[in-house]
């Protein structure tokens, strides 16, 4: 009310009925890995390949230039970046490194980091960059006119990445106990407060197949009601996969969590360094993200990733054998224990293959599939979302019904668009006991089925004589 006394009329407004829920982000991917550019420990949102370019080129040992490359090429990705090298701490010094000019051109050992230094004869040089010379991010020095000539003998003084330095904790990340400040994984935590939401897929190519990387990615996702998708080493052969399942694996396979999805093998891709021909390997997680992302953008997140092609590629670390109804194909065995993978038959083009987390065989129900487990987390977040508007309102039948039928509303939708065969939100009083009303405390409950993937299909087949009574 206005006022405690009021000497004519007023009119309170009341808000009743059902309000709108909108759907969460699904196609956002957090990616954690080190790049030659752009700023460290710092959620970075990229949203296109015009984006991505502030990480600098695809050079040798920096997976976020690369990763980002292979997203894009899918056709869809929203990125949340989260960049960890620092040149001062993850660089090492290459001193007097001797090329000779040979047609005008040579190229440094190592990719450069930051400043360089040439000297001629042991002396510093006044040769000045695209006057004298250009220098690319792969090392490829070229002369520019006739101020170096041909044959001449230079040293190189620059930085070189320092794989050593990029161990486990620097991925990880930490939070400091004094300034807050986070690194690494832990940026991750800023995603909805910096971007109103959050990645629903973590990638961290060429670092997963660490343990204590595939652990904390798994840990997070967990929170962050996401699926983390981890890579085998490479090498690894289909056998070492597969073992790699049972207590005695070391790749960090060994895990029955619902948010991760195991990825196996390599994919090829051409070497993006205009110096050099063939061909290099990439972890498959960045590939899979961009194909989950635009199968979120193209179908719908309720969809299955697997069966779709992966573009951009080449050719595959180690050849997996497929075959549509062979059940003892290398394909077909890896899906078996839980492994995603690849077809690649006759006429086919290299396919994502297989449908199910890491909780597979372990655990058989429905959301084993990583499409019905996405389904169930984008609902969930949907509906506590949009439930921040009935926070703190007083609790009446009015009230009850409103978000009883906001969140039948949106299931009704989601069911109109196929994301769920059904669903139904109730209030039931057996749940909501006088004594938790009274404490604020209120429960309603929540079915739904989303569909399952059509990864078998059967035919029963019979040969019938009968029909030769047609013949005339």
């Amino acid at each position: 009310m206005a006022a405690n006394f009021l000497h004519g009329v007023e009119t309170i407004e009341i808000q009743k009925g059902a309000r709108s829920i909108k759907v969460v982000k699904s196609a956002v991917i957090g990616l954690v890995g080190i790049a030659p550019e752009g700023e460290a420990n710092n959620p970075i949102l990229v949203t296109s390949e015009k984006d991505a370019a502030q990480f600098g080129a695809q050079v040798p040992g920096f997976s976020i230039p690369q990763s980002l490359d292979a997203i894009f090429k899918q056709g869809a990705g929203t990125v949340i970046v989260v960049n960890v090298f620092k040149e001062d701490e993850h660089t090492l010094l290459v001193e007097d490194e001797s090329h000779q000019i040979t047609n005008g051109k040579t190229k440094l050992i190592n990719a450069p980091i930051g400043a360089i230094e040439i000297k001629e004869g042991g002396n510093p040089t006044s040769y000045q960059k695209d006057v004298d010379y250009s220098i690319d991010a792969f090392g490829n020095f070229k002369t520019i006119g006739s101020g170096i000539s041909e044959g001449t003998t230079l040293t190189f003084n620059y930085k070189k990445l320092n794989d050593a330095a990029i161990t486990a904790p620097v991925i990880t990340g930490s939070i400091d106990s004094g300034t807050g400040v986070r690194t690494g994984s832990k940026c991750f935590e800023l995603s909805f407060n910096m971007f109103g939401f959050t990645p629903k897929i973590l990638i961290a190519p060429t670092f997963s197949d660490v343990p204590a990387v595939s652990a904390n990615m798994i840990s997070l996702a967990e929170s962050l009601k996401a699926i983390a998708y981890i890579d085998a080493p490479y090498g690894t052969t289909v056998s070492d996969a597969i073992e790699a399942r049972g207590p005695l694996g070391t790749i960090g396979f060994n895990t029955s969590s619902k948010r991760a999805e195991l990825l196996y093998p390599h994919l090829k891709v051409s070497n993006p360094d205009p110096a050099e021909t063939g061909e290099l390997l990439f972890p498959y997680s960045a590939f899979l993200a961009g194909v989950r992302a635009a199968v979120d953008n193209d179908e719908g997140y309720w969809f299955s990733d697997s069966n779709h092609e992966i573009k951009g590629i080449i050719g595959v670390e180690r050849q997996i054998t497929a075959g549509i109804s062979d059940a003892n194909t290398e394909s077909n065995l890896l899906n078996e224990a839980g492994i995603t993978t690849l077809f690649n038959s006759f006429g086919s083009g290299i396919r994502v293959w297989g449908n199910r987390s890491a909780s597979y065989p372990s655990y058989t129900g429905p959301d084993n599939f990583v499409c019905v487990r996405r389904t169930a987390d984008i609902i969930h977040e949907s509906v506590e979302q949009a439930c921040l508007q009935f926070i703190d309102r007083p609790i009446t039948q009015g009230w009850i019904d409103s978000v009883r039928e906001s969140v039948n509303s949106f299931l009704r939708t989601l069911q109109g668009r196929g994301a769920i065969i059904d669903g139904v939100c109730k209030y039931n009083p057996d749940d909501n006991p006088a004594v938790e009303l009274a404490q604020g405390h209120v429960t309603f409950t929540i079915d739904f089925m989303p569909p399952t993937p059509a990864e078998r299909i059967t035919f029963n087949s019979f040969i019938n004589i009968e029909y030769l009574n047609n013949l005339a």
